[in-house]
């Protein structure tokens, strides 16, 4: 029985994949520094790794009222014929669970843009664009986040198609 290959293996193994990586990567850090000098001191800056369908980085503002806003820079290995990278944005709106504040529930709007890559020779890469809503839990615990949620997506071009993703996730806010 053969053990599904990593992300990161099969990225490593794929030069067009790393090449993405490799553009993403420094757009990710840019908006971290960017961020980071508006709000550092107020710990309002959240970055993290979500493992899941997809996997991405995570960038999240909690000091945008009444909306949180949350990016995830994302890759998506999970069909033979294609590989997805995208940037996903999301407008949250947190309810807290209980008299702490540290359980909610987060929901909201958001949308996408994309590369879809064909690994075969006869199809173009397609850019994608589409609609997107989140919903899920976290439990924030002082500077570190922990969150679970749902994310289903609506591309619109190049053609219609429904998917639903989600994932497991960490921050560390500063």
């Amino acid at each position: 029985m053969a053990l599904k290959q990593s992300a990161f293996t099969f990225a490593a193994q794929n030069p067009a994949i790393m090449k993405k990586y490799n553009l993403l990567f420094p757009l990710f850090c840019g908006f971290i520094l960017l961020a980071s000098f508006n709000t550092l001191h107020a710990q309002n800056v959240g970055v993290g790794f979500q493992a899941g369908d997809p996997t991405g980085l995570n960038l999240h503002f909690r000091g945008t009222k009444p909306m949180r806003l949350d990016f995830l820079f994302a890759w998506d290995f999970s069909d033979r014929d294609r590989n997805f990278f995208f940037v996903n944005v999301h407008g949250l709106f947190f309810k807290p669970l209980s008299a702490s504040p540290k359980f909610n529930f987060y929901y909201g709007p958001g949308g996408y843009v994309g590369v879809r890559e064909r690994n075969r020779r006869d199809r173009d890469d397609e850019t994608v664009v589409g609609l997107s809503g989140n919903f899920g839990l976290n439990v924030e615990i002082d500077r570190f986040d922990i969150f679970l949620q749902l994310t289903p997506r609506l591309d619109l071009v190049p053609e219609t198609r429904f998917d639903i993703g989600g994932g497991l996730g960490a921050r560390f806010f500063f």
